[in-house]
């Protein structure tokens, strides 16, 4: 212990032997710690009701895990680290660790310096047998005890604006004569984020009818159906008007049967908008959805979900540039589904033999080419043991045209061309709706032509490719693998006949459109 944390003690200590001797509650004698030590060592309210009860992290450790036990728990995977973490004001606890935390200090939330009622929806403080001293203060400020019992607030000023923007943009978005002219810019983009900034609030604060869960939940899944057929502009400010609604809920009591399912759509709705951010070329903004999305998945404790976030996660390195990073996020994604059929083991090894074949660039080592083949033959093997359901969700699931396109795209960067152009050619035959993948698909065959040193025909598949993509589409994602390919021919032939009528589709002249790419 450095001479710093045994002063505290100390301060603590002696707070604590007079307050007990006065006659004081252990919650009021950490009101007087914490006014005694936070200005001079930072005290937060939690650590001080530690101190009050004079115990050490251990034992709160083993009070939360015997209540855990109690309630027929799996035993919980707190520690003195996190609890230490907790009270350094580093972390904040979720949730459930918060309702156990305020039973063993018998106080609200509040008390121990976190906004919000606890999930439970009761409170935890037990009769006060203690002399009542009337020079003391209460245990809670009128504010708190307010913001506890009263019920929560109408939405917040800012949160209207945020929803506001995204509708006006949806309207835009819906009349033909102007949808042209909109583009993912600042309003928008931060409509976006302080949705998703939001949620990450509420999620650690903490009711609404099964009813309307019920159409929240068939309302998620009709967006996972619609993410290969709408525009990704217009289908993000549905997603993001409806997490908004899903938020709202959240900071409401509820029982935790339903906070459950309101958890799993906040953790679908924000994996979503990572992915239509990826389509849009915003990884940054995907990046935070998908920690949102990670944060919201954690708390219901289902692995297959927690796996199909990080799986999904693993495009945004993918796609922009971190061969390395999406590796290793598709290896968690593995770890985190486990043995449970689910979509992310076929999801995960896949992206692991995407990530390996972009490692190996152009010089495919047999041991490179042999590796990345068992991760598709797992993901294979995994994709025939899923539900049936989970076969055809585009979105939450893992499709066998899906399965067929990467599979292809893998084949593609290992240079094996001839079983690379067998497998695209049924991945395009399968693929009817969703213009960003037929894209992607024709530049792979184009690649894969190019690589067999028949330029003309690559060009020719090249050139069609992008002229069957609107302007809405033409993001990132599609101009990333463009580029490389206009790229790879003029290290070839840099005068080829047909390649200025590759680059006039390439560089053509687009109405304002957001800037953009991933699927």
């Amino acid at each position: 212990m450095s001479g710093r944390q045994h002063r505290e003690t100390e301060i603590a200590r002696r707070t604590r032997a007079k307050g007990l001797a006065a006659g004081r509650t252990s919650a009021q004698i950490a009101d007087e710690i914490h006014e005694a030590c936070t200005t001079q060592f930072g005290t937060t309210r939690i650590k001080a009701h530690r101190l009050a009860h004079g115990i050490a992290l251990a034992d709160v450790i083993e009070q939360v895990r015997a209540l855990f036990e109690r309630d027929q728990k799996p035993m919980p995977g707190i520690g003195e680290t996190l609890l230490s973490a907790y009270e350094s004001g580093l972390k904040r606890p979720g949730p459930e660790y918060l309702h156990y935390l305020c039973t063993v200090y018998r106080v609200e939330p509040a008390a121990l310096g976190f906004d919000g009622p606890c999930i439970c929806g009761h409170g935890h403080r037990m009769p006060v047998l203690a002399v009542e001293l009337p020079e003391r203060e209460p245990m809670l400020s009128t504010k708190e005890r307010d913001m506890v019992l009263q019920p929560p607030p109408a939405p917040e000023p800012v949160t209207e604006e945020d929803e506001n923007i995204l509708r006006r943009t949806l309207l835009t978005l819906l009349n033909p004569e102007t949808a042209r002219t909109v583009e993912l810019d600042g309003p928008v983009l931060g409509a976006c984020e302080g949705i998703r900034r939001r949620m990450d609030e509420t999620l650690v604060s903490g009711t609404v009818s099964a009813a309307m869960l019920d159409q929240w939940e068939e309302a998620t899944i009709s967006f996972g159906r619609q993410y290969t057929t709408t525009a990704p502009l217009r289908l993000l400010c549905d997603v993001l008007l409806e997490m908004s609604a899903v938020r709202i809920a959240m900071s409401r009591r509820q029982p935790i049967d339903l906070q459950d399912r309101l958890l799993r759509m906040a953790a679908q709705l924000s994996g979503l908008s990572g992915m239509i951010l990826i389509n849009l070329g915003d990884h940054r903004l995907a990046r935070s959805f998908f920690r949102t999305g990670r944060t919201a998945a954690d708390e219901t404790g289902d692995r297959a979900l927690r796996a199909w976030v990080t799986a999904r996660e693993s495009l945004v390195p993918l796609y922009f540039g971190d061969a390395r990073e999406a590796l290793q996020l598709a290896k968690k994604s593995r770890d985190l589904a486990g043995a449970t059929p689910c979509p992310a083991q076929a999801m995960a090894p896949v992206v692991e033999a995407r990530a390996l074949a972009m490692l190996a660039g152009g010089d495919s080592k047999k041991e490179v080419v042999d590796q990345a083949k068992r991760a598709l033959a797992r993901a294979r093997n995994a994709f025939s043991h899923m539900r049936i359901e989970d076969q055809e969700d585009m979105a939450f699931g893992y499709t066998e045209k899906q399965l067929y396109f990467y599979q292809g795209d893998v084949l593609t960067k290992l240079g094996q061309t001839i079983e690379a152009e067998v497998v695209l050619d049924q991945a395009l035959e399968k693929y009817e709706d969703h213009i960003l993948d037929q894209t992607l698909i024709r530049l792979d065959q184009a690649q894969c032509k190019l690589i067999d040193g028949e330029l003309d025909e690559a060009l020719t598949i090249g050139t069609k490719a992008l002229q069957l993509v609107g302007d809405e589409y033409l993001t990132d994602l599609i101009l990333r693998p463009a580029l490389q390919l206009e790229q790879a021919i003029m290290a070839r032939d840099a005068d080829h006949p047909k390649l200025k009528e590759y680059q006039a589709v390439l560089y053509r002249q687009r109405q304002p459109q957001p800037k953009g790419g991933g699927a």
